[in-house]
């Protein structure tokens, strides 16, 4: 492997972890994202152009992974996770609590929208991409990018109460 490449994928490793918790729900599955797209990156890393950006590359990547888990999962059946053990609170829980409710109320609001909005509004917000990336990431055209964003904000905007 080279250097340059493996010191670019390690830097990414959070970025990767956000997107992979983004897509699965779960840190469980969101780590299997990660190996695996590492793993598939490592192998493939003939095929990437040096002039692009590491990061949407990567993102396409685990998406793709995503969905090739998704489609085996639909197939294996029902899992329960034993390990869902709520997190301890922090040791002044004031903020922390106000912080978690926010965010929870956030997540909760992204998880109602539908996939094709929360996986844009998360490319675009939470991890920076532009519209293009994100065009190329999800494989759609840019205007889609665009369009789906805005009802993504729209509808969780309402869904917050902030519109």
């Amino acid at each position: 492997m080279d250097a340059a490449f493996g010191e670019a994928l390690i830097a990414l490793l959070p970025n990767l972890r956000r997107f992979g918790l983004s897509l699965a729900r779960r840190p469980d599955l969101a780590d299997d994202l990660v190996q695996i797209t590492v793993e598939r990156a490592i192998a493939g890393q003939a095929g990437f152009d040096r002039q692009a950006r590491l990061e949407p590359w990567l993102f396409r990547i685990m998406r793709n992974a995503w969905i090739d888990m998704t489609r085996r999962q639909r197939s294996a059946g029902t899992h329960v996770d034993v390990f869902d053990i709520p997190e301890a609170l922090p040791v002044d829980p004031a903020p922390g609590i106000e912080a978690r409710l926010m965010l929870q109320s956030v997540e909760a609001a992204m998880a109602t929208l539908p996939e094709e909005q929360r996986e844009v509004l998360h490319l675009v917000c939470v991890e920076e991409m532009t519209y293009a990336e994100t065009a190329r990431i999800l494989d759609i055209p840019q205007g889609t990018v665009m369009s789906r964003l805005s009802r993504a904000r729209l509808a969780l905007a309402e869904k917050l109460g902030i519109k």
